[in-house]
């Protein structure tokens, strides 16, 4: 338990696999307030706003359904892996070496780089979206998506990557400090927005809107694009939780948060979309992402701000997670320059969609891609935790070649394995019309994975004890 957390040091005389930094109880400040604005800062940004435009395809009850409970499920898991950095003071990533083995861990750090990276990617790529609409205003330049338009697209993204890079700095005390500065304007900026949105049209017409018929979303994609979201935070919730003190701060406030930043960003980018596609008679889901709609409601430069802000406080947790997956696939960088690391590679990232192809073609491969890879990965750490060692970690024996968690040669195949089958089985329903259309592959292809890595790992145990 938490009590019992000391610092894992690398100077044992068994051979060692790296370093594991474990935060004692007495050495964590983090509040149930910190928490709480920590996940609300995570969700109440950019890539929030824009999964509420995508989805808002599938109409608006469907979207709104579907939005909720896939949060509640979700963000229910974020508690229970917030809980294992509470009781072990430990990373997220360095947590599962205890599930893959000490090398086998490496497989999900690299899917935590990737996919931090990526969204720190989308987030920038949005706000530099709307820093050219704010060049715009200010000096006349041309628009992102006019003729020359490009250039300040540019210009934004490299401004926001000295921005994260300024962000991510002072480490996990700089995430501290801009969540609990910025959640009070981003309270604001939502109000303001849910207030212009309802000027312009009534809930009436949102609620009667339907997407044009090739361009409508099934609410099975819909709960596939929220899961492959929301779950990417299941993945970091330790490398928060692990600063509190407070097991209701890990698990209640995170919670919370996570729930309340979803639901406000979701659903004013439901309601912003909609309302934007009922006053304008025309919807076009590429246009679903926040700077595109705050300027056609006129909201003005202010707003467009807010929204760079809010992409600063999303990407302060982004970059530490990924930052912190590097740091425990290459051990021999610290966590600053692992952070500056993966900064420089988002800033290249987002450049993707400037040349290669539209930002929600790239948005959507992106998202479908997390959903197959991570929702696994969950189901294999979270039921070896909680089910097979039943919450005893033993945290000196996370860096020990040849130790509890060393498996065979440092991997745990019974966990790769079933991390394979379990991505093979998201696959698998995604070709199900009945599954695909309505309730989606991922939650069926986590349960499909619990089950086959629970069963492998205690028939592995028994042929242990008998032979």
């Amino acid at each position: 338990m938490a009590q019992e957390v000391k610092t894992v040091a690398s100077t044992q005389k068994t051979p060692s696999f790296g370093r594991v930094e474990a935060i004692p109880l007495a050495h964590r400040r983090m509040s149930n307030w910190d928490l709480f604005a920590t996940w609300i800062g995570a969700n109440a940004n950019n890539g929030t706003w824009y999964i509420g435009g995508v989805i808002a395809a599938c109409g608006f009850v469907t979207a709104s359904t579907t939005l909720v409970i896939v949060g509640l499920i979700s963000y229910a898991l974020l508690a229970v892996a917030s809980y294992m950095g509470y009781c072990t003071g430990v990373p997220a990533m360095a947590l599962t070496r205890a599930s893959f083995g000490l090398r086998g861990s490496l497989i999900p750090s690299a899917i935590n780089v990737i996919q931090f990276i990526g969204w720190a990617a989308v987030n920038t790529f949005i706000a530099a979206t709307s820093i050219s609409y704010i060049f715009g205003e200010l000096f006349g330049w041309p628009l992102y998506g006019k003729p020359g338009g490009t250039f300040g697209l540019i210009v934004g993204i490299l401004i926001m990557s000295v921005l994260h890079l300024l962000s991510i700095s002072l480490g996990a005390r700089s995430v501290q400090l801009i969540e609990r500065g910025g959640i009070v304007l981003v309270v604001i900026f939502v109000l303001w927005e849910s207030v212009v949105v309802f000027r312009t049209v009534s809930f009436h017409e949102i609620l009667a809107w339907q997407a044009p018929t090739s361009l409508q979303m099934s609410s099975g994609m819909a709960a596939d694009t929220l899961a492959a979201f929301n779950l990417a935070w299941v993945t970091a919730a330790s490398d928060f939780s692990r600063f509190t003190a407070k097991k209701s701060a890990a698990t209640t406030a995170s919670f919370l948060g996570a729930n309340v930043g979803l639901f406000w960003f979701a659903f004013i980018g439901l309601f912003a979309t909609i309302g934007t596609a009922v006053s304008l008679n025309h919807f076009d889901p590429n246009n679903s992402d926040p700077s595109t709609v705050a300027a056609k409601l006129g909201l003005g430069v202010i707003a467009l701000l807010v929204i760079v802000l809010t992409s600063t406080t999303a990407n302060a947790v982004n970059l530490m997670s990924a930052g912190s997956a590097l740091t425990n696939m290459t051990h021999r960088l610290s966590l600053n320059v692992s952070l500056w690391l993966v900064t420089i590679a988002a800033t290249l990232v987002t450049f993707i969609p400037v040349y290669l192809a539209s930002f929600l073609d790239v948005f959507e491969t992106f998202l479908d891609g997390i959903g197959m890879f991570l929702g696994p990965e969950i189901a294999v750490f979270l039921v070896d935790y909680f089910f097979l060692k039943r919450k005893d970690y033993r945290l000196g024996e996370f860096t020990k070649i040849r130790g509890a968690y060393w498996y065979a040669h440092g991997v745990n195949w019974v966990a790769v394995a079933s991390w394979v089958l379990g991505v093979v089985a998201y696959w698998g329903l995604k070709q199900v019309p009945v599954i695909a259309t309505t309730v989606g592959a991922t939650f069926l292809a986590m349960a499909i994975t619990a089950v086959i890595y629970w069963a492998g790992m205690r028939l592995t145990q028994k042929q242990s004890i008998h032979a």
